[in-house]
């Protein structure tokens, strides 16, 4: 079954000059093996498969697989598939156009805050979730 997907350079606004990234815009029904080998098959360091999110609230689910492996959550594929989304849902803006995408990652739900600018390069800055480092309770005694 053929998919859609989009080949970016991501941190630059020219092209072949930034961070690759392929990004599957349908992975439903792909399995996480599947998932694996299309990684592989595109041979980039990182590439995004994006989901139905849980939460109808949000914009997508993303998974990021390695070559070799799939990561919690990476920055640049945070960046450029949130721009493509916004990018995908507006096009070319005929005035600036801020807005907010939230992509569910294995980390947790990250806000990604995209500039879509007339005449001018997408750009985009996130939040990453934090975790509470666990702590151990030491009983000392005395």
């Amino acid at each position: 079954m053929a998919r859609p997907y989009a080949l970016l350079d991501v941190f630059t606004d020219k092209a072949l000059a930034g961070n690759p990234l392929a990004v599957v815009l349908d992975a439903k029904g792909l399995s996480d093996s599947q998932m694996q080998r299309i990684a592989c098959e595109f041979n980039l360091s990182e590439t995004v498969f994006v989901l139905p999110p849980e939460n109808p609230a949000h914009n997508a689910s993303i998974r990021i697989f390695t070559p070799s492996m799939e990561l919690p959550f990476a920055g640049h594929p945070t960046v450029g598939t949130a721009v493509l989304l916004a990018e995908n849902r507006f096009g070319a803006p005929d005035n600036d156009m801020d807005m907010l995408v939230l992509l569910e990652e294995k980390v947790g739900l990250v806000r990604c805050a995209v500039a879509l600018q007339k005449g001018k390069a997408t750009s985009a800055e996130f939040d990453v979730p934090s975790y509470r480092s666990q702590r151990r309770n030491w009983a000392t005694k005395m």
